[in-house]
């Protein structure tokens, strides 16, 4: 009795599965034409993405993503034509079901892997940039899915997340063909302005990799403690950084040399501190002691001096 029911049972089993053998095969043949197509999808994203001069790194990328989703939906085709009671509502909602669970898991993954998308979609730096986020900054060597890859000037790889450079604000160097740089100093009291201008923009000019186009320019910010504070400004191109350091140390070089040829005074701030051995007999005494100045023709007697002497007026009881 019971080895005919389970003989029964293997029997429709089998019955089943021979049914499902053509829904298989077709299903089988779909999913190879999704894979077929998947592959075409991936090389017409990298080439779109060539074209519009993203690297060869981002292209990749993005030709994964787009093959993933197509071979995703494949199989998603493939299943329901091998399996009819199965709709494709429900694999859909089996799938939102595990995409919920799998967000809860790897959410942190997720938001990158997002953030990474945006990037290499709005590109707002591309391979090559220099940028600054934070407290890093470098040369952008590629965009992965995950993070971004920064190499700073140093020469050290660091890894920035997607979703952190998504969010915070970012400084791209290189956005722009020029860049101006500038640089701070004090000529003295007694200078002329008009002639130091004059001198330090006539310097600026015949420096190596200063533009003359916008022009550089010297511009007084202030009166400071030593002098008639300036600041001279210049532009670049490229605005890389090796370029602008270079710039920077030719500027500052020539100027400093032009301005002390022409006379002019590079002052520097100065203190005057004056001291006294707290010996005489004002001090203590705010309305009389000098705080350092000099005595004149009258200078205070010593303390040592005054204490002795009205040691010696008082009576010799009370010296006891």
């Amino acid at each position: 009795m019971i080895f005919s029911e389970a003989l029964e049972r293997l029997e429709q089993l089998g019955r089943a599965s021979v049914a499902l053998l053509p829904g298989l095969a077709v299903a089988l043949v779909l999913f190879g034409f999704g894979l077929l197509v998947a592959r075409g999808v991936r090389a017409g994203v990298r080439r779109a993405a060539a074209l519009r001069d993203a690297s060869p790194g981002s292209a990749a990328v993005l030709g994964r993503i787009a093959g993933g989703v197509t071979i995703l939906v494949s199989f998603l085709v493939a299943a329901s034509v091998a399996f009819p009671s199965v709709s494709a509502a429900d694999l859909f909602n089996l799938l939102g079901i595990g995409g919920v669970a799998i967000g809860f898991a790897f959410r942190d993954v997720l938001q990158n892997l997002l953030a990474g998308i945006l990037i290499l979609l709005t590109r707002p730096f591309v391979i090559g940039d220099q940028i600054r986020a934070g407290s890093h900054e470098g040369t952008v060597e590629d965009v992965w899915v995950r993070a971004t890859v920064l190499r700073t000037y140093d020469n050290q790889r660091v890894l920035i997340p997607n979703a952190t450079l998504f969010v915070d604000k970012i400084t791209v160097i290189t956005a722009h063909e020029k860049r101006r740089l500038a640089f701070p100093l004090t000529i003295g009291n007694g200078d002329d302005i008009r002639e130091a201008r004059r001198v330090i923009v006539e310097a600026l000019r015949a420096t190596d990799g200063v533009l003359a186009n916008p022009p550089p320019e010297a511009l007084v910010t202030g009166l400071g403690a030593a002098g008639v504070d300036m600041t001279a400004r210049l532009w670049i191109d490229p605005p890389r950084r090796r370029d602008a350091v270079d710039a920077l140390d030719h500027a500052i070089a020539n100027v400093k040399e032009a301005l002390t040829a022409a006379g002019i005074d590079l002052p520097y701030p100065t203190s005057q501190v004056l001291l006294h051995d707290q010996t005489e007999e004002t001090d203590g005494d705010r309305a009389r002691q000098r705080e350092g100045w000099p005595a004149g023709t009258s200078p205070p007697r010593p303390r040592w001096r005054v204490q002795r002497e009205d040691e010696a007026a008082r009576p010799e009881e009370e010296r006891v």
